[in-house]
């Protein structure tokens, strides 16, 4: 199978036209523009420091990057306002220099528009966007109620059922917003580049989708449905827990004005000795904490090929070594002539079709 990209958002105007122009620039560098180069990014939350499975992600965004001859942005999506902070986005600008990988945007840290947390006026206008052709409506169920909703297991994700659909609130109290799925109970389909041929139902898997909660924070789903779309964002590089997430944001998307969806790779994980995921929570050796105990980057980016499923065993690496350790994990995936069928920007089968 071999990758083709869907054909690449305008640097200059990602969305359609009678959209803001404000909202409709992309977030792509000049160069990149001029070039025509797809376009990934790596969107860290700054909620605490980085560790040996953000590393393997990183060697996956940034391998996949240059087999296809692409420019990796750089985000921080921050709209975790309790738990997001200054000091993490420090240290995760010190990490990723230290590593070696170099985002296309140098000028992030300086940009408002690579930072969620000074978006809020183009989540506005692609809220206005949705209210205006879609049903947006109020919803106060608090995360208690939520828990109500699940069915089966209690990791499973609760589905919506459209409890505040009709309730027609008057906003007095603090609710969130919920966009619509009743209207819209479609297949979405789309071919990952890892992991072949999915299907998903969004109204099944998570009912209504919530725009903004009760505390008046944009949610994941939506910001970064809109912040690719904004951004040009051709293809994505994540984590396998967020598959099911992307049927939803390819609709999402569709109802902000994207035409094509951005092309999706869902690698593995890092994982503890119980199989689950490593993430912040466990408070893992961290990056910054392995360089100050004398670990050198080479012996870290060999740590986290290894763990991630990139290499048999750990050896000394760096970011160069990426697109090789990908490929090779991938070699059905990544053949050919990568970096021109990119170029060509022909799009195949991979656009998510409604039934």
């Amino acid at each position: 199978m071999l990758v083709v990209l869907p054909a690449m958002q305008d640097a200059e105007s990602p969305l359609g036209a009678g959209w803001p122009d404000w909202i409709r620039e992309g977030g792509r560098t000049a160069a990149a523009a001029r070039l025509g180069r797809p376009a990934t990014r790596l969107a860290p939350s700054p909620t605490g420091h980085w560790h040996i499975g953000h590393v393997g992600h990183m060697l996956y965004v940034w391998g996949v990057a240059a087999l296809l001859d692409g420019d990796v942005i750089l985000r921080m999506e921050n709209h975790d306002r309790q738990r997001s902070k200054a000091e993490f986005e420090v240290g995760l600008a010190e990490d990723l220099e230290w590593l070696g990988f170099e985002p296309s945007n140098p000028d992030w840290g300086e940009s408002a528009r690579y930072r969620q947390s000074s978006s809020g006026a183009a989540y506005e206008s692609a809220l206005q966007h949705l209210r205006t052709h879609r049903t947006v409506y109020r919803c106060d169920c608090t995360r208690k109620r939520l828990t109500e909703f699940r069915v089966g297991s209690p990791s499973a994700e609760p589905r919506y059922p459209g409890f505040c659909r009709n309730r027609d609130l008057d906003g007095s109290a603090p609710h969130g917003l919920r966009l619509s799925w009743s209207d819209d109970r479609s297949v979405e389909r789309f071919d990952d580049g890892f992991l072949g041929a999915q299907e998903q139902r969004p109204d099944r898997q998570c009912g209504d989708l919530l725009l903004r909660d009760r505390l008046a924070q944009w949610t994941y789903q939506f910001s970064v449905t809109v912040d690719d779309t904004r951004h040009g964002i051709d293809f994505v590089v994540r984590g396998e827990d967020l598959l099911a997430s992307t049927g939803r944001q390819i609709r999402l998307a569709r109802y902000l004005g994207r035409t094509e969806p951005p092309r999706y790779f869902h690698h593995p994980l890092v994982v503890d000795s119980d199989g689950v995921k490593l993430s912040k929570r466990q408070r893992p050796p961290t990056i910054r904490g392995l360089k100050r105990a004398g670990v050198t980057r080479e012996a870290v980016l060999g740590e986290a090929a290894r763990r991630i499923g990139l290499a048999k065993r750990a050896r000394c690496l760096l970011p160069e070594d990426a697109a090789d350790l990908v490929a090779a994990r991938y070699p059905e995936v990544f053949a050919g002539d990568l970096a021109g069928s990119a170029a060509a920007n022909t799009a195949s089968g991979t656009a998510s079709t409604a039934q």
